[in-house]
């Protein structure tokens, strides 16, 4: 016979009201956007945002997101940005969720004046998801960074 726990884990921390949970989540999606939506933006022709691979260029060229243009975040600066148009939002990528390339990269670009989303779960979720891809290898592309 199964007794009831006398405490929850997941309750130990009470949630939060309500009204302060909205807000929360909602900046969430100030910040990120997911494969998904991205999929039907770009299936739809939408043209509102700026897809940047922040990823090494060699990754680039052989495995990206149709239409992305290669901008590693360590090379990310005044000099690197002119061709980007600051009236679209900017939607960085890397290699995954275990990748904070797409977060630094995200910050840089935001330090310089421009409105940008991060990709969730980057190019790993994007191929698990069965977005194109394009480049070199596409699919047969490593799927993680290898040093």
């Amino acid at each position: 016979m199964k007794t009831k726990p006398k405490f929850s884990l997941v309750l130990q921390t009470e949630a939060a009201d309500p009204k302060k949970a909205y807000q929360h989540f909602m900046g969430k999606l100030e910040f990120e956007t997911d494969v998904a939506d991205l999929l039907i933006d770009l299936k739809k022709g939408c043209e509102q945002f700026t897809i940047i691979d922040v990823r090494d260029p060699k990754s680039y060229e052989e495995c990206h997101i149709p239409g992305a243009h290669s901008l590693p975040t360590n090379r990310i600066n005044t000099e690197t940005t002119p061709f980007l148009d600051k009236q679209k939002t900017l939607i960085t990528y890397c290699w995954g969720p275990a990748c904070n390339g797409a977060t630094k990269a995200a910050a840089k670009f935001a330090e310089l004046g421009f409105r940008v989303k991060e990709l969730i779960g980057g190019l790993e979720y994007w191929r698990k998801e069965n977005g194109e891809v394009e480049g070199s290898l596409r699919k047969e592309a490593p799927l993680y960074w290898k040093m």
